[in-house]
């Protein structure tokens, strides 16, 4: 069996059979591991529980869980309202309202199917009341959500610094303003969007109801002054910040709002470990696959094949970012980010790439490839959240992969938007 064939034909054919991914890395790694590789079983054994043997990847089942409990109860609903509140009675605001909440509770929840689920219950009646159409609202709910990709503290960064050797704190603070950059490129569109349709204008902004809201949301604002307040602060690491959010969410939601009892969070608890097992069994998947690839040598070979082109740097980034967003909407991001990152960053490198840098490109196109035709995980979990038309969804969403990928390749090819904070 050849290498090419174990790593790359033989994952295809298993993907269009229909096995899970996680099932896909697994097999293909064990192949290679016999038939390319030559290494023992009880190799693989061990380097399977030793890949979760990692103390940042803690940060991952304590940010899903506080996601869940603040998605659940009422921490996101406030914080919905708040934003609500303050965007004013100018046209389009309430679209600018479904960026700006995705923004903010995508920072918290940290998966960007609980963002589309969490802010699109809560703004899409409102969106229809509005005039928006569904294609627009639905569209719009889905392709905000996947800024929880980018977002610091964003699970995918975890991953790439896992996997890349790099500060997760350096990822987070490199990911703020391209993060930012996307939301006011996705809040200019949508807001000439609705002057060209001319939907409504929302109910006009007034100081009470501000101050009320306020008021109202004020222990749930105060779940990223103490995420971000503690990181950045040097009081604790990203993973113990995790730990904090979940004590933290569940004060909030049980005993101040009193929104879910011990049943509920039962069921919330037992809902994050289905997704947290999900996410773990493929990150262990994808390690082996991912160092069986660079044992075998074909990350060094294709650095080669690639340095043998001549091609100008940015043409090879152009090329790159096509094959990210191609793979990111078959992929989900912690799989991608677990196989692509050995295959991808020595080339980026040979280029004179940041490894940092290459971590927010590498985020920004998985978080594109979320709600990309045909297979972008957010465009089912809607088509199912909202009971529309896939169709409908995948011509809505044509025009925010198209303003996105324009800010993709701001993002790729200035630097600074993602190193100035570090400097």
């Amino acid at each position: 069996m050849s290498a090419n064939f174990a790593f790359f034909v033989l994952p295809v054919i298993l993907l269009l059979i229909g096995l899970p991914i996680y099932l896909i890395l697994l097999v293909s790694a064990l192949l290679a591991a016999v038939f390319v590789v030559g290494v023992p079983m009880t190799t693989i054994q061990t380097y399977m529980f030793a890949s979760l043997d990692n103390f940042p990847l803690l940060a991952i089942p304590f940010f899903l869980l506080a996601g869940e409990i603040m998605g659940q109860g009422g921490i996101a609903r406030r914080l919905i309202v708040w934003v609500i509140s303050i965007t004013g009675s100018m046209r389009g605001s309430l679209a600018v309202t479904t960026v700006a909440s995705s923004e903010l509770f995508g920072a918290m929840s940290h998966t960007a199917v609980g963002t589309v689920a969490a802010v699109g219950r809560l703004v899409l009646p409102a969106l229809r009341e509005s005039g928006y159409g569904d294609r627009f609202s639905v569209s719009l709910i889905a392709s905000s959500g996947a800024i929880a990709v980018v977002i610091p503290p964003s699970i995918s960064m975890i991953l790439y610094g896992m996997s890349a050797q790099q500060s997760a704190i350096a990822l987070f603070t490199a990911g703020i303003l391209p993060s930012v950059l996307i939301g006011a490129v996705d809040a200019a569109y949508v807001l000439g969007y609705s002057r060209l349709h001319t939907v409504a204008a929302a109910e006009k902004a007034r100081w009470s109801k501000i101050w009320a809201s306020t008021r109202e949301a004020s222990w749930a604002l105060g779940t990223p002054v103490v995420i971000f307040g503690g990181i950045y602060g040097g009081i604790f690491t990203p993973t113990e910040a995790a730990g904090i959010a979940v004590v933290y969410s569940f004060v909030v939601t049980m005993f101040i709002y009193r929104d879910i009892g011990w049943a509920e969070l039962w069921r919330i608890t037992l809902s994050a470990a289905y997704l947290i097992s999900q996410i773990l069994i493929i990150v262990t998947a994808a390690g082996i696959y991912s160092w069986m690839l660079t044992t075998s040598g074909i990350p060094a070979h294709i650095v080669a094949f690639i340095e043998g082109l001549q091609m100008p740097a940015w043409a090879t980034l152009l090329a790159i970012n096509l094959g990210l967003l191609l793979i990111g909407s078959f992929l989900e991001p912690p799989a991608a980010i677990m196989i692509l990152t050995p295959l991808l960053l020595p080339i980026a490198q040979a280029f004179g790439v940041d490894p940092i840098h290459f971590g927010i490109i590498m985020a920004v196109n998985l978080s594109i490839g979320m709600y990309a035709p045909p297979f972008g995980l957010n465009l089912f979990a809607s088509q199912a959240i909202f009971d529309v038309p896939l169709g409908m969804i995948y011509r809505g969403v044509i025009p925010f992969v198209l303003i996105n990928f324009a800010t993709l390749m701001v993002i790729t090819y200035v630097p600074a938007i993602s190193m100035i904070l570090l400097r």
